[in-house]
């Protein structure tokens, strides 16, 4: 009989992880979950383990060092950020994510994270309970058809984005490391611009690219002097393309006109000047969230999980190359 594989959770963000447990007691795994998910422990728990599933917690290079009958980390989730996938590369470990259970929720909260922005919504709530009945404290308002939506990263999520902002007779821009295909660009209604033009032109930016190196500050002063003093940034990607303080700086000094933030530099924490700006809306890393998406996220985590405790080849690899060895 084989040997039982222990399954290590290091964190979760919703109520159960039954449809876990369900999936890897069929692969004969035994499933453990850290109580913190701090870097200590997880060295405590991590020699004995064959796999760890991570949510939100850092696994960087000593978690992985000590991991050292761990065959797969899985990311519960499309970005490895969070994950040094270079380490656990060099020890033998495939890694894999969870890359298109969400497209339909973030696409729909960055155009949320939009209209709240452009129509202050949350800003006349709070004036409304307040009982201060007074349109004139969210002016100007702006009609969105016929303004411009940059989109930055046109991939899945910002095709969906684009889609939805066209049902608004918006006119939609959008730069990527490499334009779509003219039948593509087509089908969206959309325009190639380069990153300059973008932020020029554009009343609304929105983010949809992925945290790496290259991406870390994406926008910062200079970007920000680009930007239309009426624009609103809208990210609902990763916190750290944005440099946070220098978003403080561009709002305070009235170089752009507002912000709605789904994600921040240093989760769960944000800048303290953005929690009294009247201008910005603000979400905690909700993007994703559906009782759909959390069920397909933690079913798929599951099975790649499975599916390499097993022998067999995970269908959402990161690091292919490590097939090879």
């Amino acid at each position: 009989m084989s040997q039982q594989k222990r399954v290590l959770i290091t964190d979760y963000a919703w109520p159960t992880i039954d449809i876990e447990r369900e999936i890897l007691t069929k692969a004969r795994a035994e499933v453990l979950t850290a109580s913190t998910g701090e870097q200590n422990e997880l060295i405590d728990l991590a020699p004995p383990v064959h796999a760890i599933l991570a949510n939100w917690r850092p696994l960087r290079a000593p978690v992985i060092e000590v991991a050292g009958q761990c065959q797969i980390i899985c990311r519960y989730g499309v970005g490895v950020d969070n994950i040094d996938v270079e380490a656990a590369t060099e020890h033998g470990i495939v890694v894999t994510n969870v890359p298109d259970y969400c497209m339909d929720e973030v696409s729909t909260e960055a155009m949320a994270l939009v209209l709240c922005a452009a129509r202050r919504i949350l800003h006349y709530d709070r004036s409304v309970r307040t009982g201060a009945w007074d349109v004139k404290l969210g002016m100007p308002l702006f009609r969105l058809k016929g303004l411009t939506l940059g989109i930055i990263g046109f991939g899945r999520i910002g095709k969906g984005v684009a889609r939805r902002a066209k049902g608004f007779d918006m006119r939609v821009i959008y730069t990527d490391v490499q334009r779509v295909d003219e039948a593509t660009e087509r089908e969206y209604g959309v325009m190639y611009v380069d990153k300059r033009t973008l932020l020029r032109e554009s009343d609304f930016v929105s983010l949809h690219i992925p945290l790496f190196a290259e991406t870390q500050h994406f926008l910062s002063d200079p970007e920000f002097a680009l930007m239309k003093k009426t624009a609103i940034l809208v990210n609902a990607a990763r916190g750290p393309i944005v440099d946070e303080k220098a978003l403080v700086r561009a709002l305070k000094e009235a170089k752009i006109a507002g912000a709605g933030l789904d994600v921040y530099e240093k989760e769960p924490k944000c800048e303290r000047a953005l929690l009294s700006m009247k201008n910005v809306v603000l979400a905690p890393h909700t993007a994703s969230g559906s009782i759909e998406t959390r069920t397909k996220m933690a079913m798929m985590a599951a099975q790649n999980c499975a599916a390499g405790l097993t022998g067999q080849r995970p269908p959402n690899i990161v690091n292919p190359e490590i097939l090879a060895r």
